[in-house]
């Protein structure tokens, strides 16, 4: 996959805890990566429950309480 051209942009406002993370600032890929595995990427979620790193859609419906 080529170079993000945004991910400098991406990461001023990226809120995920996982640096060392090799998708961080590429949203396409990290999107693409989470709902692969039935998950959804650590900015969908409040900063309290992002720090889990429970990423399922039951812990974004507990998080958002849905």
């Amino acid at each position: 996959m080529a170079e993000c051209t945004q991910k400098d942009k991406n990461l001023e406002f990226c809120t995920c805890t996982y640096t060392s993370c090799p998708r961080r600032g590429a949203c396409c890929e990290c999107l693409q990566y989470h709902l692969k595995s039935r998950q959804l990427p650590g900015c969908c979620f409040p900063p309290e429950a992002e720090k889990t790193y429970d990423r399922s859609f039951e812990a974004f419906a507990k998080a958002h309480k849905l």
